[in-house]
């Protein structure tokens, strides 16, 4: 039974493309929350100020909500892989020209921001054309959605291992060891994109201006009431929530009265609780009702925020961070998983170009503003509001996560290739 259950949870990794795909972007990952890491603390302690550590997120992430339904528009008409591809290239240029200018010592607060909103910009074209290009990866679709939550444990482990190596190697080599370790790891995505052999290309015969495919993909999402849906509390959640990484810098340094090691043990018991909850979504059986999950994940995000950031005591304030990890990764996962599935494969680049502007549209504003309140009524508190709005949403969005159980029931009898876990 037990070895049934394994095969269960891991069973995506029947596929080649994927195993390989998988097994690139792991390594690539621990080099990207390696670099993150040290982009925030290398900001925090130039300038002491919350505002600023909101800045640098807000110049990281806002240009791929400026970009990101051109990125969505491009990873319709073109190829994906290709696409893909470029993208990673772009990336470890990206991160080689931040080694250089840190490893000689000629930088300042402003040359890493831009950098930072290059990488932003590269993403805008990244996410939309990576995440529909699992489903050319996985030949048994009923496998997509423990692709998708395996996607996630990888993004998630890394969110473990990255920001622990990142605090050891800035406090031993400085910042810009970690920026040279991220460039390096991109070899191994992209030496995992050319051994792939995917089903032949096929060039979409009918193209549009691109204003009027905005057109329809707008349209597409607001006649698809549980993409919308979905959507919504994405934007809520990234603009009032999520950006409660901005403030870690000061718990780090002011609350635990620590260093960068210190910062870095913070995101990586974040992200054991975001492996843990990985391997709860990845054990999940098809049919599986995620709406009640996406609400029961949105408390956990809450209560965890809430609890860490009223306790001093840095081991239980570890275990409070923990649960929160837990909580934001499955909320997250299954709200990726519901779009993914529920979207046609010819809206899919869109789609996910809508997703990654609710996620990186939303995520900057709400760390400028998160990194004001802080300012004015001290991190401990402003976190304790990000707990707060996070029950609030869930409870704003339980009617309509809550409703169609029946359904749900209905969904969980079908064969398994008709109940991808909605």
């Amino acid at each position: 039974m037990k070895r049934k259950e394994i095969l269960n949870t891991f069973r995506a990794f029947k596929n080649r493309n994927y195993r390989l795909y998988f097994a690139g972007q792991s390594m690539s990952l621990i080099g990207t929350w390696m670099q993150k890491t040290a982009v925030s603390w290398v900001v925090y302690s130039i300038t002491h100020s919350a505002f600023m550590l909101g800045v640098s997120i807000f110049a990281a992430q806002f240009p791929s909500f400026i970009f990101s339904l051109i990125g969505g528009i491009t990873a319709d008409r073109y190829n994906r892989y290709k696409l893909l591809l470029a993208t990673q290239i772009l990336s470890m240029i990206q991160a080689v020209l931040l080694a250089v200018l840190v490893l000689t010592n000629h930088y300042t607060v402003w040359e890493i921001l831009t950098l930072s909103a290059m990488l932003g910009i590269i993403n805008a074209f990244d996410v939309p054309a990576r995440q529909p290009l699992v489903h050319e990866m996985v030949n048994d679709k009923s496998d997509l959605p423990n692709a998708i939550a395996l996607n996630s444990s990888m993004v998630n482990l890394a969110r473990f291992i990255g920001p622990a190596l990142s605090g050891l190697v800035l406090g031993k080599f400085g910042a810009g060891v970690c920026f040279a370790i991220n460039a390096l790891s991109f070899m191994a995505v992209i030496t995992s994109l050319l051994l792939m052999k995917l089903p032949a290309y096929i060039q979409p015969q009918v193209k549009k201006k691109m204003l009027q495919e905005f057109t329809e993909g707008f349209a597409y999402v607001k006649n698809t009431p549980l993409i919308g849906i979905s959507l919504l509390m994405l934007t809520l959640v990234s603009l009032l929530v999520l950006p409660f990484d901005t403030l870690l810098p000061i718990f780090a340094k002011v609350v635990f009265k620590g260093d960068a090691a210190t910062f870095g043990y913070i995101f990586s018991f974040i992200g054991l609780g975001s492996v843990g909850g990985t391997f709860f979504l990845a054990s999940l059986k098809p049919g599986a009702n995620l709406k009640m999950v996406l609400l029961g994940s949105t408390v956990v995000l809450g209560v965890g925020l809430g609890l860490f950031s009223q306790v001093a005591y840095f081991p239980l304030a570890m275990v409070f961070a923990t649960l929160a990890g837990f909580g934001r990764m499955a909320q997250n996962t299954v709200l990726l998983t519901i779009v993914q599935v529920e979207s046609d494969a010819k809206m899919r680049g869109r789609v996910m170009g809508f997703l990654a502007m609710a996620m990186f549209g939303m995520l900057p504003l709400g760390s400028l503003l998160i990194g004001a309140v802080s300012q004015q009524i001290g991190a401990p508190k402003a976190l304790l509001c990000q707990g707060i709005m996070a029950l609030i949403i869930a409870a704003a969005f339980f009617k309509f996560l809550a409703k169609n159980k029946l359904s749900e029931e209905e969904k969980a009898q079908m064969p398994e290739e008709e109940s991808i876990a909605i």
